[in-house]
Order: C-alpha cells, then structure tokens, then sequence
C-alpha cells in the first residue's frame, strides 16, 4: 500500500507502508446501558508464526462503552392528548409484561398507567378494560412537544435516521429471508419479534411512515413513526415504540388479539378521539422497550477512565 504526502513546498513525498496487521474482539454486556469492548491487535507476521522465536508486536485494548438511549419519556402503555373510546374486547394493560417467548428480559418492573393524557376523558364499553397503577393518570404536562421531543432527540431527527421510510399505504409486514438470513433491503420486513431465535428477531429497524397508514398484518419491531393516523386491523403485532402524530384506531377480524408490546404514544393532533375496538391490547413492556432502545441507540466511549490496557 502506498500514501502519498505533500510537504509545505507542494512536493510530493511517498512512503511504502508493509506492515499488515490483524485484530479480533469481543463485546461483553457488563450492565444494562454499559459494554466492555476487549480487542487484540497483532502484527500478520508474527500471528502466522513467521518470526523466530515468538517476536513481533501485540496488542489488548478494553474499552467501556455506554448506549446513550433516546428518552421518550414512556410512562404510560398509552400517552395521548385527546379522547379515548374503547369498545369490543378492548384493552389496554398498564402492568409490565414480558412478551410472548423472550426469555432474555429482566423481571418485570414496577406497574405503569394505563392510560396517560392531558385531562381527556376514557370511555369504556363492552368488555373493554384499563389496567395499571393508576389506570389513567391526568398530566397536564403532556401537550404537542411531549409526542415531537425526546430528551434532546427530535421526532425529526429520528425520522432522519429511519432505516426504513415508507408513503402512506396499506401494508402487511413479516420477517423475510434469504439463504436463510434476515433480508433487511425488504422495506415490510420490520424484524420477528414472535420468534425470538429466529434470524430477524435482532433486527429493529426505525420505520417512519410519511403520512397515515393501515397496518393489515403480520408482526413488526422497532421504533415506529407515523405522521398521520395508523389503523391496525386483525391480528398485528408489534413489538417496540410507537410515536402516532395523529390518531391511533384498531379493528378486530383477525385470528388473535392485535397486541402492541411495549409504548404507544399518540399525538391526536386534531384531539378527536382514539377508537380501540375488537380484539386489541396495548401491553406496557419495559424489555421490548429496551431492547429497542440497544438496538437502535447510539454508543460512545465513557468520557472518564474509558479504556485500559489489558495486555
């Protein structure tokens, strides 16, 4: 390989560079935001046993490393301004719960509202229920900014981000394949959060939907940003957070409960109403939460004492 330098007259000064170096790691979860980066660099020479007697260079690196998660400020299963109208079989579940498989979630945390809104009130009919500690808490905090800035983030800058962008449509989302591996360049595959061992279940995008859109099936992961009204209809699940800049309206007609687990938050930008009818639940999940969170935060280096020298 060869680089080629200017000095300060404009004449060009080159320099071969032979040696060749290979380096490994691995990353070990140390805490819950917190990860130990241990990386070994060593000259290609002595790694293939080419000098005598054992010489060369090498070198062992650890490096602390923190996730610096986007605060959505999630206190509630659902966070809205205006009214909601529940009806059917309807539910919206405040206490913390572990979705459907995962077995890698801490225990349970403490109970959330159900419902967290401005002062708009919850209606109730047929079987439909709110459940959490309290069941619906009146803030009068929540206004426009709490479903447009996240501590420090913006609903902009995250829509910047998003690995998948979408128009408004009608979509059915499932996990896809190829050779047997998560084909992320498929915009409707948004992860398999129903099969935690499978090869999409370690894929959560930043889906941002560029105006409304009905969801009519299968499943999704991730962050989800809607900048209209998002209809779900039947059976849809979706594992993660959900930021709706309009209305949020669910149907039943499917198979099974049509689930969110982990936050809804729901600007209702014109106050109308939330329409949650048929077979739908809305789970407060602290672990869909944070994987979410790992797998879509930024990682920096911890700005004291960050690396040390292992060997």
């Amino acid at each position: 390989m060869r680089r080629v330098f200017r000095d300060e007259r404009g004449m060009a000064l080159a320099v071969a560079i032979f040696a060749m170096v290979r380096y490994f790691g691995t990353s070990y979860k140390v805490g819950p935001s917190l990860f130990l980066i241990d990386v070994t660099g060593r000259d290609q020479a002595s790694a293939a046993g080419a000098i005598a007697g054992g010489g060369g260079a090498r070198q062992r690196i650890g490096m602390i490393a923190r996730i610096a998660p986007v605060d959505f400020g999630i206190q509630a299963s659902l966070t809205t301004q205006g009214l909601v109208n529940m009806s059917g079989n309807a539910n919206i579940v405040g206490v913390d719960q572990i979705p459907t498989g995962w077995t890698s979630c801490d225990p349970p945390g403490p109970a959330k509202a159900g419902v967290r809104d401005n002062g708009g009130n919850v209606t109730e009919s047929g079987n439909a229920t709110v459940v959490g500690t309290p069941p619906v808490v009146n803030d009068p905090t929540v206004n426009n900014n709490t479903f447009t800035s996240f501590g420090g983030a913006t609903y902009a800058a995250l829509a910047a981000r998003a690995t998948i962008t979408l128009p408004s449509g009608n979509y059915s989302t499932q996990p896809a394949l190829v050779g047997g591996s998560c084909d992320r360049s498929i915009l409707t595959n948004w992860g398999d959060g129903q099969n935690p061992a499978a090869a999409c279940s370690d894929y959560f995008p930043i889906i941002h939907i560029a105006g409304s859109a009905t969801l009519n099936g299968v499943q999704g992961q991730g962050i989800l940003l809607v900048d209209g009204d998002l209809s779900v209809q039947g059976s849809y699940q979706f594992f993660g957070i959900v930021v709706i800049q309009g209305d949020l309206k669910t149907a039943g007609g499917g198979s099974t409960d049509a689930h969110f687990w982990g936050g809804v938050m729901a600007k209702n930008a014109d106050l109308s109403e939330q329409n949650l009818s048929g077979k739908a639940t809305l789970n407060y999940s602290s672990c869909s939460i944070n994987a979410v969170l790992q797998a879509t935060s930024a990682i920096s280096m911890m700005r004291s004492r960050g690396w040390v020298q292992l060997y």
